[in-house]
């Protein structure tokens, strides 16, 4: 859909766009336990297709004792472990091979931020400032000179495939000459023993103790509470006539609390609750289909289509959407579509509202907002 053209609907993505984050409550969870930046996120997204998560947001298994055993599993496979250490030792491995972010829900994002991408004290607005970390350190299980994933990452977020090529190219000086017959023989003698490099290889730390009911709790109580810059914009979309705005929808890879459970329900103020401000709601647990796979998109349209001609309209095509999300495999799916897919940034979601402002014509920021962002 071309900026130009007026969108017939707009479709959000939950986690990490119309509400925090539960990237951050991982993270949180990592520096208070002393587990390696990004492990959870590496075990969960390798555990796909079928890992516990992924079962979850399809719906194919319920929110029970089992699915927690299950995902407690997932969180301690030694095998992973061993490929999460390895991948750092590879510098040239591409980061796409490291964890495919297709296979993270919404409440999982793995991504390595750009450093102009961090959130500003202005920035978080209902955020909450979060202990500083010591990448790398011997206290989370990696070496003092390793560079983090993040860093290795720098000006990049994944889901948009980056090779990370080593800097560290040994040169040799233009006068240096030919190593001697000697200088061989030191080397080849200093070299390890195929038996001495494998004993490095399998010499980890130990899988850290992870309780993964008290982390996917903590995530869950995290992502209820709402985006300071995205989800004022949905209220007021949602305010305007029927008739003057585009169609509302969300899509997201979600979950299936149990019965009774009080996430449920809508929060006591219906306002506060982005569940409320749709007119069509797609989530992957209900019709057992996960973003990126482009089924669900379809799917999303179609439900799109009907309702705009209820409605009298003209019906609404791909190429008649904008979507939000802050997953780029999940964008790219869309894009292919033909949709018109906003990027939305961690701590920097003002940016995807300033964004969609330009799309649909219309003011979806105060006035407050609007000067501090300028």
């Amino acid at each position: 859909m071309a900026k130009s053209k007026s969108p017939k609907a707009i479709l959000f993505d939950i986690g990490g766009v119309c509400v925090l984050s539960p990237l951050e409550a991982i993270a949180t969870y990592e520096n208070k336990n002393s587990i390696p930046s990004n492990w959870i996120n590496y075990a969960i997204s390798r555990s796909a297709p079928n890992g516990s998560w992924q079962k979850l947001e399809r719906g194919e298994i319920k929110m029970d004792e089992e699915f927690f055993r299950s995902f407690n599993g997932d969180l301690r496979n030694e095998k992973l472990w061993k490929e999460f250490h390895e991948s750092f030792r590879n510098s040239k491995k591409k980061l796409k091979d490291v964890a495919n972010p297709t296979q993270l829900g919404d409440h999982v994002s793995l991504k390595a931020e750009a450093e102009d991408s961090r959130p500003t004290d202005q920035d978080r607005g209902a955020q909450q400032p979060q202990e500083p970390r010591h990448e790398g350190s011997a206290k989370h299980g990696g070496s003092p000179d390793r560079p983090s994933l993040s860093k290795l990452a720098k000006d990049t977020t994944i889901g948009d495939p980056v090779s990370l090529e080593s800097e560290d190219v040994a040169q040799s000086p233009n006068n240096s000459s030919a190593p001697t017959t000697e200088q061989e023989q030191s080397k080849s003698s200093s070299s390890p023993s195929p038996a001495e490099a494998t004993s490095t290889l399998v010499s980890l730390p130990p899988l850290p103790d992870i309780d993964g009911e008290s982390l996917f709790w903590s995530m869950m109580a995290h992502s209820r509470s709402p985006d300071p810059y995205v989800f004022p914009a949905l209220l007021q979309l949602k305010k305007l006539p029927v008739r003057e705005r585009p169609i509302l929808a969300a899509l997201s890879n979600t979950v299936i609390f149990p019965p009774g459970h009080p996430y449920n329900r809508l929060n006591d103020a219906p306002e506060s609750d982005p569940r409320g401000q749709f007119d069509v709601f797609m989530a992957s647990a209900e019709v057992g289909l996960r973003k990126p796979d482009p089924e669900i998109y379809r799917l999303a349209v179609e439900k799109l289509d009907k309702l705009d001609k209820e409605k009298g309209g003209s019906g609404v095509k791909a190429e008649d959407c904008v979507f939000l999300d802050d997953i780029g495999e999940n964008l790219k799916t869309a894009k292919a579509m033909g949709m018109y897919t906003i990027k939305v940034v961690l701590g920097k979601t003002w940016r995807a509202v300033k964004e969609l402002e330009q799309v649909t014509g219309l003011s979806l920021m105060d006035e407050k907002t609007r000067r501090s962002k300028l």
